[in-house]
């Protein structure tokens, strides 16, 4: 494949240029790298038209068939690896490493969706009737995934969609749409014609999506702001949907963690892809016991890691994704600025282009501020002191979201009771953001709705329907 040139969309199996067009910047260089279509609502169109005539015989292939095309689709992307792993680099600012992770990561979601199986349940199997449910697509899944991972959050929603038997329309972030746009271009080799379209626009896309009438369902990750705003256009219709929404993650320290052991992976629960990620540590509860030892070991360790541009070799930490999300962290590290609060790394802001921020923690801010009651969604993190575990719960579940969390301590024991009583949809303990396309995953309250990966995950692609045979009817 070509990586660069002409980025185009696929629809019904088809590259579509589109009318229009709109630059696609690199966030460490604040420059174009390439254009992307910008789509109208008439190809939308036309990207729904080529799901709903290509639903009835995808719904109807063997799903041994559609288990083995998303085989062969992770294959075909792992043999291209190296060009997707420099467009994701250029496109989102994440290291090259980090970018060959998740193209890595998105094939393995493919494979692990296509190891699913459609449950059916017997309710009743008598003399006077057979009664069984099963699980049907729904139809046309309007699929649309955000700039942090813009590849292993669209196969999150590929994989189970496709295995189900719907047909999708996929759009990307217009932050981030190369990688999906030559995904779709790869995909078309290998799927039915119109199984799979995947169409790039600005923000009038989105709504446009949400509303149109022949989209059955949704399939969004993204902030609770705009959530709450593709549920309320998907309620014209009655779509359904699956929201994977914003995160406040909390972790507790307890007294009992070897800090120093930990420090470095504490740290990247922090920072992992710049903080960009929606089940990162947002807020690091740490016991007084081990409080000032770990936070002048995870000192020590932000000075040892590289701030740059991902393309170039031995970078740890690329820049934030774009404009908007910059200025949005820099305004919370200006609040903090303002109330006096104290900085443990990131006094000096960046000089020059590109959207960086430095590894910024604070130590010991105030329970209500900014800081720590909002999500920040960047390289910022809050250090803050506590004594007692029912205080500090209470303080963890004292937030709209309920995402993720994490307890890290030396007593497993301990700390699962601890992890049992978060009001969070996945509590890891000893580590953070590990998660499988055969375990569920998904928010409570702002949080979301519905769950992604595991055979939960797959059923929200499906209705159920209950099939029930009378026996012997004429008796």
């Amino acid at each position: 494949m070509q990586f660069d040139g002409l980025f185009s969309m696929t629809i019904g199996g088809r590259a579509v240029a589109g009318e229009h067009r709109f630059d696609v910047l690199n966030p460490a260089t604040e420059t174009p790298i390439a254009q992307a279509p910008d789509a109208t609502s008439a190809e939308l169109d036309a990207a729904v038209a080529a799901a709903r005539a290509a639903f009835p015989g995808w719904a109807d292939t063997p799903i041994a068939t559609r288990r083995a095309l998303l085989e062969q689709l992770a294959n075909a992307l792992m043999a291209e690896i190296d060009g997707f792993t420099r467009l994701l680099t250029a496109e989102q600012g994440k290291p090259h490493a980090d970018a060959r992770s998740e193209i890595l990561a998105s094939a393995y979601w493919l494979q692990g969706a296509a190891t699913l199986d459609l449950p059916v349940t017997v309710n009743e199997d008598s003399a006077e009737r057979y009664s069984e449910t099963r699980h049907v697509p729904i139809g046309v899944v309007g699929a649309i995934a955000p700039w942090n991972f813009p590849m292993v959050l669209a196969m999150f929603k590929l994989g189970p969609a496709l295995l189900a038997g719907n047909t999708v329309v996929l759009k990307p972030s217009p932050f981030t749409p190369l990688t999906t746009l030559k995904f779709g271009e790869l995909a078309a080799t290998i799927l039915p014609a119109g199984v799979l379209n995947t169409i790039s626009g600005g923000d009038r896309l989105g709504p446009w999506l949400t509303e149109h009438p022949g989209i059955d369902k949704v399939s969004f990750t993204g902030s609770t702001a705009t959530g709450r705003r593709v549920m309320q256009s998907a309620s014209a219709t009655l779509k359904r949907v699956t929201l994977e929404l914003g995160g406040n993650d909390p972790a507790i320290v307890l007294a009992d963690a070897d800090v120093e052991a930990l420090a470095e992976r504490l740290f990247w629960a922090a920072f992992t892809n710049n903080g960009q990620v929606c089940i990162a540590t947002k807020r690091m509860y740490v016991h007084e016991q081990v409080y000032d030892r770990l936070k002048d070991a995870l000192v020590a360790y932000a000075r040892t890691v590289r701030l740059g541009d991902g393309a170039e070799q031995g970078t740890q930490l690329g820049p934030i994704n774009n404009a908007v999300q910059y200025r949005r962290v820099l305004d919370l590290i200006a609040d903090a600025r303002e109330q006096g609060y104290r900085f443990l790394t990131g006094d000096a802001p960046h000089e020059g282009p590109g959207y960086f921020v430095p590894v910024t923690i604070l130590d010991n801010p105030p329970e209500t501020s900014r800081i720590v009651q909002e999500e920040q969604f960047g390289p910022v993190l809050p250090l803050v002191k506590f004594r007692d575990i029912d205080e500090v719960i209470a303080r963890a579940n004292a937030s709209d979201y309920g995402l993720g969390a994490s307890v890290w301590g030396s007593d497993e024991d301990a700390a699962l009771a601890v992890a049992r009583r978060i009001a969070s949809g996945t509590v890891w303990i000893n580590e953070t953001q590990h998660l499988s396309p055969l375990a569920a995953f998904g928010g409570m309250k702002q949080s979301g709705l519905g769950v992604e990966g595991g055979v939960e995950g797959l059923l929200e692609y499906t209705n159920a329907q209950t099939v029930v045979r009378r026996r012997n009817a004429s008796t």
